[in-house]
């Protein structure tokens, strides 16, 4: 077959800056190589994650860059490409990846080798994704700061004095920094949404299901935790999500998708109601400065047609939270048992760790089941809400990103916080009601600091919040022009 007729090519740097879909346009239609792509994301790699050590477990150079030679030989063919082809990615280090090291920021597990992908990573292997790497967690993915014994912390992308955020830490740094086109992570309490706050990048937690969760997944867990996608742009989200999302046979949880999220986007949203719940009425404490921008944003929004209104549901927003807490100890404290048991693996557990289980262990049958009415009852609540709007927005973090040695915040606008995670209540609603959640970036304080908004969805609203996501991107300054 006769070689495609090649444009000018990019420099490096710049081929790091196209998105993550017209790169993959660019690699289908031979504008550029695929070991072209990769060099210069390898490249900006060995130059930037030093600094910062997001990406972990990086491949040999030569061996991804012989899998980019039989990429581009299999175009020269004639052969097939499928949406991702090409585009080099790192896993998140809580997905399981084949022949690649897999430690979820554990030193128990600093040596583990799975036999087997994770049912979304072996999607993206078959849409012709290249995977280089893993992108660094927090220690079983507890916390919203990543660190851990085994790679380290990791950096804010805008400050290194300060926390990337969580779980999905390094996948939002990489993201921000050029390191990676597109990148997957996981959301129990936050973990899509808070670290794409914390790096001015989107973060999306699907819908409850969307996504199959892989085969070492309980079906408990894969009530409230998520895997999903996260972009530079909403664009490149809905890119990934079309590779990750629909039913998997061993995924009793999961269900079919309604068509191409990239496609659906090419339909600009025709605007809708907000419903803006704010800190709940003064619930939940929040640092200066973080609702002047959620506020701000909101006004953008209004350049695209969606229009808020203040709103505090009649909730017992207390006694949700507890409900919270009772199903994550039901669920992660249960599973961490198993390394709690045995003494020698029970020193390497962080007392984050150790808290789950401990907790996890004085509940009672009656206590769950009580979690379980009143996560019920919050979704009818939400149900509610969405007859009269069609988006409900929450700030993403109720602090900016804080100094990266500090594990967690032990105080919120002068209320102290009893756990590891009450930091976070503000990302617990999403989570409780399985609803669609995507964080956009509303941008930065006097010092700097990124910010996020949460716009969250009528559950299997998917498509309709990244429809406004889209939106309100496309009114951002600094992002003018992005795909």
């Amino acid at each position: 077959m006769r070689p495609a007729t090649r444009h000018a090519v990019p420099p490096a740097g710049d081929i790091c800056r196209l998105s993550a879909v017209e790169l993959a346009g660019a690699v289908r239609e031979r504008r550029l190589s695929v070991r072209e792509v990769v060099t210069a994301f390898l490249d900006r790699i060995e130059a930037v994650n030093p600094l910062v050590n997001a990406i972990v477990s990086l491949r040999d150079r030569a061996d991804v860059l012989a899998e980019a030679d039989r990429a581009d030989a299999h175009l020269a063919r004639g052969g097939k490409a499928g949406s991702l082809f090409g585009l080099p990615i790192a896993i998140k280090d809580l997905a399981l990846t084949k022949g690649l090291r897999t430690t979820f920021g554990s030193p128990i597990f600093a040596d583990f080798v799975p036999g087997e992908d994770d049912f979304f990573v072996e999607r993206v292997r078959k849409a012709g994704a290249i995977i280089i790497g893993k992108t660094n967690v927090p220690e079983f993915g507890l916390g919203s700061n990543t660190y851990n014994s085994v790679f380290g912390p990791t950096l804010n992308a805008f400050d290194p004095l300060l926390t990337a955020g969580g779980s999905s830490g390094g996948a939002a740094v990489a993201l921000a920094l050029d390191m990676l086109p597109v990148a997957d992570g996981s959301d129990f309490g936050g973990s899509l949404r808070n670290p794409a706050a914390y790096n001015n990048v989107y973060g999306f937690r699907p819908s409850q299901g969307l996504v199959p969760a892989g085969p070492d997944i309980d079906v408990f867990h894969a009530q409230m935790g998520v895997e999903g996608p996260m972009g530079r742009s909403v664009r490149d989200i809905a890119l990934l999500l079309d590779e990750q999302a629909g039913h998997h046979p061993r995924a009793p949880l999961s269900h079919d998708k309604q068509g191409s999220f990239l496609d659906g986007l090419s339909t600009k949203a025709t605007g809708g109601r907000i419903a803006w719940l704010g800190d709940l009425g003064g619930h939940l404490p929040m640092e200066p400065g973080i609702l002047d921008l959620c506020q701000a944003a909101l006004v953008r929004f209004a350049d695209a047609s969606f229009h808020s209104g203040a709103l505090v549901p009649d909730v017992d927003f207390e006694a949700l939270w507890q409900a919270f807490v009772t199903l994550r100890q039901a669920s992660s404290g249960c599973a961490l048992k198993v390394h709690y048991d045995d003494p020698a693996r029970r020193k390497l557990l962080k007392p984050e760790a150790v808290w789950e289980v401990e907790q996890a262990m004085r509940l009672t049958a009656p206590e769950i089941h009580a979690a379980t009415v009143r996560r019920s009852s919050w979704h009818r609540t939400l149900l509610s809400i969405f007859d009269r709007f069609d988006l409900v927005a929450l700030p993403t973090a109720q602090v900016f990103p804080f100094e990266v040695a500090t594990r967690w915040p032990r105080e919120v606008a002068g209320r102290a916080m009893d756990s590891y995670h009450r930091w976070m209540q503000v990302s617990a609603f999403a989570t409780l009601g399985g609803c669609p959640a995507l964080n956009v970036p509303v941008g930065f304080d006097g010092k700097g600091r990124p910010m996020g908004m949460q716009l969250i969805g009528r559950p299997r609203g998917d498509l309709a919040v990244l429809m406004a996501g889209a939106a309100y991107e496309a009114t951002l300054p600094w992002q003018a022009g992005a795909s």
